[in-house]
């Protein structure tokens, strides 16, 4: 079987095993039943095994094991307007110093050291080297921050069975980079309303990074409207509709209705690939009072470690 009708044939597998491998009504597949009807449809293949089946892992040493170091690397770089909560750019180099105002940087290593695991952080392209990490964590790195070397290592790294983690902003990144968006789950951002609270609503309390939320919480952000919609992904929450749908008489995208995604899960490629949407507010990466920040922190937390491989991945 070559690599793309294996990929189709995972993704049939998902949607008629009743995983919510879709979620978009206007994107539904549920009567395909055959690889041919998947890749005759309008969603890209982007020709890698991708969906909800863990055989499109592989476990080729880059996932964590136990007896091991965990380690992240938090890349940051930006090459358009970048989001307050990662502040000044950093210097080059591994680990420069953080200024006061890189909030979300050093917020989220504060998180994940608490959890044992050992972490890296840098935007500078000489330092992309993901050999050694069981995840790499795309925070806000919008537009086209990777040349073509490092393009080839993400590539590699994420074949070799290693963790991708993408919050926020990294959503407006590698438009030019089809492989990109696939570990998206084949989503990238299109527009958003202006940052106001909403309702959270769990939608898969299996996962590891959803287990602890309530079904219902309220957190505060831009609401990323996507374009294409993510696809054979299992989708882990969403936003409720009212907060959501863009009012009638302005322009732009519509929103996503009843189902508006903000986090997901995916194998792409052999890697493990976890996502989310959230993050805009600075107030969510630091210590200043912010209604649902705690299961923000305790979401990205835990999806971080189901893509090192230290928590079960994508349930």
């Amino acid at each position: 079987m070559d690599l793309k009708t294996k990929a189709g044939s995972v993704a049939v597998a998902a949607l008629m095993g009743g995983a919510l491998a879709l979620g978009a009504p206007s994107a539904g597949r549920d009567d395909a039943s055959s690889a041919t009807d998947i890749y005759t449809d309008e969603i890209a293949d982007y020709g890698v095994c991708r969906g909800v089946d863990p055989s499109c892992y592989h476990d080729w040493g880059a996932g964590w094991e136990e007896g091991e170091q965990k380690r992240v690397l938090i890349w940051s770089r930006t090459a358009g307007p970048r989001h307050a909560h990662l502040g000044t750019a950093l210097d080059p180099g591994l680990n420069p110093p953080l200024n006061a105002n890189n909030v979300a940087q050093a917020n989220l290593k504060a998180w994940l050291e608490a959890e044992g695991v050992q972490v890296d952080y840098t935007e500078d392209l000489a330092q992309f080297r993901l050999n050694n990490y069981n995840a790499v964590v795309f925070l806000s790195s919008n537009r086209d921050t990777l040349d073509d070397t490092a393009q080839t290592a993400l590539k590699q790294y994420v074949r070799r069975g290693g963790g991708f983690v993408g919050i926020h902003n990294a959503f407006g990144a590698e438009y030019s980079f089809e492989y990109y968006e696939g570990l998206l789950g084949g989503a990238n951002f299109y527009d958003h309303g202006p940052n106001r609270e909403g309702t959270v609503e769990t939608i898969n309390r299996r996962d590891v990074s959803t287990a602890d939320l309530p079904r219902e919480w309220t957190f505060t952000d831009e609401w990323y409207n996507l374009t294409p919609y993510p696809s054979f992904v299992k989708v882990l929450a969403e936003v409720d509709a009212e907060t959501s749908i863009r009012p009638e008489g302005t322009q732009g995208h519509p929103g996503h209705g009843k189902h508006h995604p903000v986090s997901w899960c995916h194998y792409y490629d052999g890697g493990r690939a976890w996502l989310t949407t959230l993050g805009h507010d600075v107030k969510a990466w630091t210590d200043e009072p912010l209604r649902g920040d705690a299961e923000f922190r305790e979401h990205v937390v835990q999806g971080t470690l189901s893509a090192m491989g230290v928590e079960e991945f994508c349930r």
